[in-house]
């Protein structure tokens, strides 16, 4: 079995509707995707009906936008019960954050000669998960960009000229959240762009013992060979489950094609095990 734990579609921040994904998965040879838009589960219910017609499966997810001493972190939730009422409350706030600063970083960029309007963010935007990412498509319908990648290289990553701070849930409370919804947590991307200084072992041994984080994504693209190996070693020394994954957003990253990072299947048999013994929605 062929499977991608970690895709997005423009509900959130990806090119592809959630049929497309689906199709696309498909043909690529996939057996599974998990669907983890960011900090929103609108896409599952036409995810699992493209699924239906496409013969894969879709493991129910989102990708909760969380943060630890002020640094961003990305918690996969899988399996939660997407109707829970304060999991959904606190994905509001989150959202909310998201859109508020959208006005002062197209400010910023404007004073910095890319004049940008509020309006042009929203025309690239499809879902109820506003971002960065589609402040970056309309730098790129300007011309300011030749793609997503270069804008938030120059322009919108954190401590860049036009980045602005926002609202993020703290991460452990992300993860009791996520199992109070009957869900299963796993650390996303968790030593990429380099921020292994940020979770290092002791810190994720304190999130397993105290908290009950259930895994970590290990074959991710913005992980090298030696970074895996080391995430690898972790995981097995505090009894981790290690997901792999592409972290595919359509034309939205360049380098991050479906099956780019692979889930063993004893992995996914075991995050659907837990998922159906805790009353989630796989």
């Amino acid at each position: 079995m062929r499977i991608d734990l970690h895709t997005h579609t423009l509900v959130s921040d990806g090119t592809d509707t959630p049929t497309q994904l689906v199709r696309k998965a498909a043909e690529e040879g996939l057996d599974a995707i998990g669907l983890t838009d960011h900090d929103t589960f609108d896409g599952l219910r036409e995810a699992k009906l493209a699924a239906e017609q496409a013969g894969i499966g879709v493991l129910a997810g989102m990708e909760f936008s969380t943060e630890k001493d002020g640094k961003s972190v990305h918690l996969l939730a899988y399996g939660c019960d997407p109707h829970d009422e304060d999991l959904l409350d606190e994905l509001a706030r989150v959202r909310v954050g998201r859109s508020d600063r959208v006005p002062t970083m197209v400010a910023r960029l404007t004073e910095l000669g890319m004049p940008i309007t509020v309006q042009d963010v929203l025309e690239h935007a499809s879902g109820t998960s506003l971002g960065r990412p589609h402040i970056a498509d309309a730098m790129v319908a300007k011309g300011y960009v030749p793609h997503r990648d270069e804008a938030f290289r120059l322009w919108l990553h954190e401590g860049s000229p036009a980045y602005v701070d926002r609202y993020s849930t703290e991460l452990t409370q992300a993860i009791a959240l996520v199992h109070r919804a009957n869900g299963v947590a796993v650390l996303a991307h968790p030593w990429g762009r380099g921020r292994r200084d940020d979770l290092p072992e002791a810190y994720l041994a304190e999130l397993v013992h105290e908290h009950g984080l259930e895994g970590i994504e290990v074959d991710h693209p913005d992980h090298d060979d030696v970074t895996r190996t080391d995430l690898r070693t972790v995981a097995d020394r505090l009894g981790l489950l290690v997901t792999g994954s592409s972290d595919h957003h359509g034309l939205g990253k360049r380098n991050n094609p479906l099956g780019a990072g692979l889930t063993h299947p004893d992995v996914y048999a075991e995050l659907v095990r837990r998922i159906t013994a805790q009353g989630g929605h796989a």
